[in-house]
């Protein structure tokens, strides 16, 4: 009997080596769980509650705060709070993917997006770095009056492309739910992608000659810096104040996943 037990334990651990137990990657994006395997990562687990701080990231503020709160499922996230058109980023310096391609991953929960004024322009992630002027948004949105609504889009500023963000139809946001977003910096072709609760959206894309901005080639910054968080660049802004929640943030050299 003792060596059938034994000869079941060499199995099953057998079949756990082969292929059974996740990786640490997986592991990263099913539990929020933070690896070395991994280009940067913060679920906020180890972290105080109260005002946001840590020696591996930073902070970039104006007229807002970030706040590591601790959810209803016993949890901890990040409160990113905005007055108006105000900002409030986590912020990460010196950062290097291997070619300059990279995943990035969150979970957010928006209460309410700007629906005044038109055209309000909103972003949550932003990338730049060296050889490319482009402020590089690919997570961000904007109010549509003609339609009406709010959509996700692609988008860039500071460069020879111009200020665009190429919101789509096929993507409207959805308020007070979790998500998960999912985003592809690649220096091949610039490209720019998007995957939002893991399903991909071909419409939220950019490349080198495909994007939102005039006929100047879009190329990619050599990134160095990642900000996520919140900004809004119109005033009179309604609501007049923004609340997101934002967990289990990873930039990988390989996609993670939802």
């Amino acid at each position: 009997m003792r060596n059938l037990i034994a000869a079941v334990a060499a199995t099953l651990l057998l079949g756990a080596t082969a292929g059974s137990v996740p990786s640490d990657a997986a592991n990263a994006a099913h539990r929020g769980s933070c690896t070395d395997r991994l280009l940067f990562c913060e679920d906020f687990e180890r972290l105080p509650t109260g005002g946001a701080s840590s020696l591996n990231w930073g902070i970039d503020t104006r007229n807002g705060t970030l706040t590591v709160e601790r959810a209803k499922r016993g949890n901890q996230v990040l409160h990113v709070r905005t007055v108006d058109n105000g900002r409030a980023f986590l912020r990460v310096d010196d950062f290097a993917a291997p070619g300059n391609r990279f995943y990035g991953r969150m979970r957010l929960r928006v209460d309410a997006f700007p629906t005044a004024p038109d055209w309000a322009h909103f972003t949550l992630v932003e990338a730049t770095g060296t050889g490319s002027a482009e402020v590089v948004r690919p997570i961000g949105g904007q109010y549509a009056p003609t339609v009406p609504g709010v959509f996700w889009g692609v988008g860039a500023d500071g460069g020879p492309t111009g200020d665009w963000t190429n919101w789509r139809e096929s993507a409207p946001v959805v308020e007070d739910t979790w998500q998960c977003v999912e985003w592809k910096l690649d220096r091949a072709d610039n490209r720019v992608a998007v995957w939002i609760d893991g399903v991909a959206n071909p419409e939220l894309t950019a490349s080198t000659h495909d994007h939102g901005g005039n006929d100047v080639p879009f190329v990619l910054p050599t990134v160095d810096t990642v900000k996520i968080g919140w900004q809004l660049y119109q005033g009179g802004t309604t609501p007049a104040e923004f609340d997101l929640w934002i967990d289990d943030i990873a930039l990988s050299s390989t996609r993670l996943g939802c």
